[in-house]
């Protein structure tokens, strides 16, 4: 009874080494050895592609999800909203401007995410470029976010008070006291 519980011992203690050993194995390849081939390593392409088409990728989510209406699922509720035809070229307007402006910063950060990455890559990176490099996309993203979430604002002045809560509603969020609130007024006044 002794030898097999001996045996068995030495082949628990020889599948936990094993288990182990390949954990520790596992554990010492980095999460981000798989996107090392990116063409530039802090961009997956789907960013790339957000940045180049002026898409929002969630930088007006402090005025969506408060209330704000973004122009571009405003003209996709455009019937469910009863927009005029006012509004419905103020829409176009707003949105046409405010993904011009978003693809233009959009080719600018990743152009600056290039070179940083080149930098890099190349070894010549030293801090004084690097703080450059890293002010100047970080300036880019200020103004890109600033440009989603000015169109928000601007939505603000197209929309009604009835148009911006069947938005909120259209678009499944809470309105959480946030409802119908436009700009100057209080939270009592719209009831």
């Amino acid at each position: 009874m002794k030898k097999c519980s001996s045996k068995a011992w030495r082949v628990a203690l020889g599948l936990a080494l094993a288990l182990l050993t390949g954990a520790v194995g596992g554990a010492s390849q980095s999460p981000y050895s798989s996107i090392q081939g990116r063409e530039i390593k802090a961009l997956s392409p789907e960013q790339i592609d957000g940045y180049e088409t002026g898409q929002g990728m969630s930088l007006a989510l402090a005025a969506e999800l408060n209330g704000y209406p973004g122009p571009k699922h405003v003209l996709e509720l455009e019937a469910e909203l009863g927009l005029t035809e006012d509004q419905l070229r103020s829409t176009e307007t707003i949105f046409k401007e405010m993904k011009e402006s978003a693809e233009d910063l959009g080719h600018r950060i990743v152009e600056h995410e290039r070179k940083l990455d080149r930098l890099f890559a190349t070894h010549v990176i030293d801090g004084d470029v690097l703080g450059s490099q890293t002010q100047q996309i970080a300036l880019l993203q200020g103004r890109l976010r600033t440009i989603h979430l000015q169109a928000h604002l601007e939505m603000m002045e197209v929309l009604n008070e009835d148009q911006v809560a069947r938005y909120i509603e259209l678009r499944g969020y809470h309105a959480d006291g946030h409802q119908g609130h436009h700009p100057g007024q209080s939270h009592g006044e719209h009831e």
